[in-house]
C-alpha cells in the first residue's frame, strides 16, 4: 500500500492540475496500480464472476486495465472534491431512488446505505451533506500504518463525513447515527473481521458483514443498497428499494435472510458497471486457493472441488 507521502502527493497533484490533465494522470496511476500481479489475477476473477463466463487473454486485458483507471479515477476526483464549490458537485451528481433517503430523514430515523466498493461514493456523501444538508457517518476499515488511517479520516471528515472505524465502537456509534436521523454509510461487500453471515454472491460461497442487516432488524431503519457509478460523464447514484428487514423468527435467521437479499441487490448493483467495481482483495475461498494463498478459517468450510 502507498505510505502517507503517497497520498498526500496525490491529493495535492489532484488539486493543483487542471482536472482535464488530472484524469491522464489518474489514467497512468491505473496502470501503475495495475502491476500487482495480484491485483490484477483478483480482478480478473471478478469480472468473470459477474459477467457469468471465461474471458479472453484479449478482453480480460482490456477490461482488467479499465478497471484500474477506474480505481485511479476515483482517488482523482475524491482529491478534488474539497476545492470544488456546492455548484459544482451538485451538476456533476445525478440520482434514482433519493427520495427514500429524504422521506426516513424527514421522520427523523436515519437510512442505512449499504454500498459495494463500487464508483465514487464519496463524491455521493459529500453532496448529501452539502446540498441536502444531511448529517453523514461512514463506517470505514482501519488502514496500516496508523498515521495513512488518520490522514484518511482527516481527509474524508474534510469532506463532511463523521468517521468511525470498524472496530468495537462501530456498532454504538451507528446506532447513535441512526437515532439522531443521520445517514449511515456502510461498504458491505467484503467481510473484513471474517466474523459475518455465509451468502451465495455470484454464484459462491462467501461471507458478507452481518452489520448491516443486524442494524436495520434492530432499529427499524430502511436498508437501502446503494451504489454510486461514473455515467454518461457523470456521476450517478442509484438507491435500490428498501429490503424487507419485517422481523419473521430468530434474529440470526432474520439476519442471514437480509443479509443475503443484500448479496443479491449487489449482484443487480455490480452488475450495471463491472469495470467500476474495485474489489482488490480475495473474497471468496478459490480466490486463496488461486492466488497460492491459505484459505482463511471462515471461508475454508465453503470451499468446493478444484478451482
Amino acid at each position: 500500500m502507498p505510505s502517507v507521502s503517497a497520498y498526500r502527493a496525490g491529493s495535492l497533484l489532484a488539486r493543483s492540475l487542471p482536472a482535464s490533465v488530472g484524469s491522464v494522470a489518474s489514467r497512468l496511476a491505473g496502470v501503475g496500480a495495475a502491476a500487482s500481479t495480484r491485483r490484477r489475477r483478483v480482478v480478473a476473477r471478478n469480472l468473470s464472476r459477474v459477467l457469468g463466463r471465461k474471458l479472453s487473454p484479449i478482453e480480460e486485458r482490456r477490461r482488467v486495465a479499465r478497471t484500474f483507471e477506474w480505481y485511479a479515477r476515483y482517488y482523482h476526483e475524491s482529491f478534488r472534491l474539497p476545492d470544488l464549490s456546492v455548484e459544482e458537485i451538485d451538476r456533476g451528481f445525478g440520482y434514482e431512488g433519493v427520495g427514500q433517503i429524504e422521506e426516513a430523514c424527514a421522520r427523523g430515523q436515519g437510512p442505512i446505505l449499504a454500498l459495494p466498493h463500487l464508483g465514487t461514493w464519496e463524491w455521493a456523501a459529500f453532496w448529501l451533506a452539502l446540498v441536502p444538508g444531511y448529517k453523514v457517518t461512514a463506517i470505514v476499515e482501519p488502514l496500516e500504518p496508523p498515521e495513512l488511517f488518520e490522514w484518511f479520516v482527516g481527509f474524508r471528515e474534510s469532506l463532511g463525513m463523521n468517521i468511525v472505524p470498524l472496530g468495537p465502537d462501530a456498532a454504538k456509534a451507528s446506532i447513535n447515527a441512526l437515532k439522531n436521523g443521520e445517514i449511515l454509510c456502510l461498504l458491505a461487500d467484503r467481510d473484513i473481521p471474517g466474523t459475518g453471515i455465509p451468502v451465495e454472491f455470484f454464484g459462491e460461497t462467501t461471507t458478507l458483514p452481518a452489520g448491516p442487516a443486524a442494524l436495520a432488524l434492530r432499529t427499524g431503519s430502511p436498508l437501502l443498497p446503494t451504489a454510486v457509478y461514473w455515467r454518461d460523464g457523470s456521476r450517478f447514484g442509484h438507491v435500490r428499494p428498501a429490503l424487507d428487514t419485517e422481523r419473521r423468527g430468530r434474529l440470526r435467521d432474520d439476519i442471514a435472510r437480509v443479509t443475503q437479499d443484500l448479496a443479491r441487490e449487489f449482484e443487480i448493483l455490480i452488475s450495471e458497471a463491472p469495470e467500476q467495481w474495485h474489489l482488490l482483495q480475495p473474497n471468496w475461498p478459490s480466490d486463496y486457493v488461486a492466488l497460492g494463498l491459505p484459505v482463511p478459517d471462515h471461508l475454508a468450510p465453503f470451499l468446493v472441488g478444484d478451482d
